[in-house]
């Protein structure tokens, strides 16, 4: 079974290029970020001629977060728990059935939090305790897991081309990465990092000064898996491919594949 995540920064801006590589690399579920519209705007009617089952959680001009799956959603959960103030577009969660029992998948735009020192750093560091208490109760089902999503965490210095160049921006602050360890400590496997130990792969780069064309990355988008989902784990790759196109993300989808 095939699960990928990309943030796609803006669906009406990309839905070409989504659609072109859904169709080739045929995941059975998709996470997307960024989408920027309501749910009423989502072009639910294209994926679904690809054979997605579709679910919406959306926002206008910002953030919103989508599934789509080639299986029957079992069960749909929108937001984060933990505050009831919180109503930015940033967490979907489902249940589809699989032939060894279910799959759990979170689909995520953490905050970006920047700049670091306001309340824009403060609200990402909530939501990093948020999420982190929310999977601690979904790892008790001890179900196959994946938590998914554009995380915007740079966990290591391999993960960045410039670590020094990053030290005070809040995807690299001491602080963020604490937060980002310690849901990984909860008995978590960042599924690249367990099939990859080579530095330098990225799923970002910025659209200023050729940061594609010189290699200037970052890796922040990630798939997360519980133990149960870890044992199953196949591969893990990112396909850059995506970023040369006409009208890019400036991310690129990653994806995985588990026995199930």
């Amino acid at each position: 079974m095939k699960i990928a995540t990309w943030n796609i920064n803006g669906i009406k801006a990309r839905i070409e290029g989504a659609k072109t590589w859904l169709a080739a690399a045929s995941p059975d579920i998709a996470c997307l970020q960024e989408i920027k519209c309501v749910d009423e705007a989502f072009p639910a009617d294209a994926f679904e001629a690809l054979g997605y089952n579709v679910s919406v959680h959306g926002q206008k001009g910002f953030n919103g977060v989508a599934l789509l799956s080639k299986l029957p959603f079992d069960e749909v959960a929108l937001r984060l728990a933990g505050d009831e103030e919180d109503l930015q577009a940033r967490y979907l969660e489902a249940v589809v059935s699989v032939p060894s029992g279910v799959l759990r998948v979170v689909n995520i735009y953490l905050p970006n939090g920047n700049p670091v020192g306001t309340e824009k750093f403060a609200y990402k560091l909530a939501w990093m305790r948020r999420l982190r208490e929310r999977v601690k109760a979904l790892l008790e089902l001890e179900e196959p897991l994946i938590i998914a999503g554009d995380f915007n965490v740079i966990p290591a210095p391999d993960d960045v081309y410039n670590p020094d160049a990053w030290i005070d921006d809040a995807l690299f602050r001491p602080e963020t990465r604490a937060h980002f360890q310690s849901l990984v400590n909860l008995g978590l496997t960042d599924a690249f990092r367990a099939c990859h130990d080579e530095p330098h792969r990225y799923t970002f780069w910025d659209y200023q000064a050729g940061a594609w064309q010189k290699n200037r990355g970052l890796r922040i988008d990630h798939l997360l898996l519980s133990p149960q989902a870890a044992d199953r784990l196949v591969k893990c790759e990112i396909d850059a491919a995506p970023r040369a196109w006409e009208k890019p993300s400036d991310h690129v989808p990653i994806w995985l594949e588990l026995t199930l």
